[in-house]
């Protein structure tokens, strides 16, 4: 990292001291949304997954300016910072690059956390691209959470967590999770338990892991493309790119 966290560009009247993380995989075919192919092409899930990437990225940075959210902002990067989709990012975005490191999820995003606490920061919060249309209050709501209590989580309707805060490294939460299933929430609940931490939970959000759920994202999209411009939630972009999928896939 070239700068400190007092010189990140999304720094407030006071220094933060929250770290929010937003965790990434490269665009690349074939190695994201999976679950997705088929009946979508590896290319077609590498581009959904490259804008949802994208939308995290706007609306996180539009959540610390709009709700003077007091946020640093970091994309940790599978499989490197180095790629030129994340050098992209992180110039267009403000947004500083960290490496995802270990042989899981749990691992990358404890190793992540033990990062940003030994820079300095008192909270740190790690958020995933599956929730493209997760409203900006969900941040002012993990952020008030982790105020008085030790540990925010951000329930997923699939059973898993989109979203997790922590006030210190806890790698026990990381470890034994069984990652990719409907008992993601409910173990890491357990374990805070054990562990004696109090677990604050933000609003329950759909994250874009199946085909139902691309379903019913596109239907959400469709009903919102007929607001104000203003006021839509989903960006120009991705909205083209599901209204593009729908059509393609009524062929398959």
């Amino acid at each position: 990292m070239k700068q400190t966290a007092a010189q990140s560009p999304d720094a407030s009247r006071l220094t933060p001291h929250t770290a929010l993380v937003i965790f990434a995989k490269a665009p690349i075919p074939g190695e994201v949304k999976t679950r997705l192919c088929p009946p979508l092409t590896p290319d077609e899930a590498a581009t959904l997954h490259g804008s949802f990437v994208l939308d995290m990225l706007e609306r996180s940075k539009l959540a610390v300016a709009k709700l003077q959210l007091p946020f640093h902002r970091y994309l940790a990067c599978s499989p490197s910072s180095e790629l030129v989709f994340f050098k992209i990012m992180e110039e267009r975005q403000s947004v500083h690059l960290l490496d995802q490191v270990g042989e899981d999820l749990g691992q990358r995003m404890h190793r992540t956390s033990v990062d940003l606490f030994a820079k300095g920061y008192k909270q740190v919060i790690i958020v995933g691209t599956d929730v493209p249309t997760l409203p900006l209050s969900v941040y002012q709501e993990a952020f008030a959470l982790l105020g008085r209590s030790d540990l925010v989580l951000g329930p997923a309707l699939d059973g898993g967590y989109y979203l997790i805060g922590l006030k210190q490294p806890t790698e026990k939460l990381f470890t034994g999770v069984p990652w990719s299933t409907d008992q993601v929430l409910a173990v890491t609940q357990q374990k805070a338990n054990t562990l004696g931490l109090s677990v604050g939970l933000t609003t329950a959000w759909r994250d874009v892991d199946t085909i139902a759920d691309l379903q019913t994202l596109t239907t959400e999209c469709q009903e919102d493309n007929k607001k104000p411009k203003q006021d839509r939630t989903f960006s120009m972009r991705t909205a083209g790119t599901l209204q593009l999928l729908a059509t393609r896939l009524k062929t398959r």
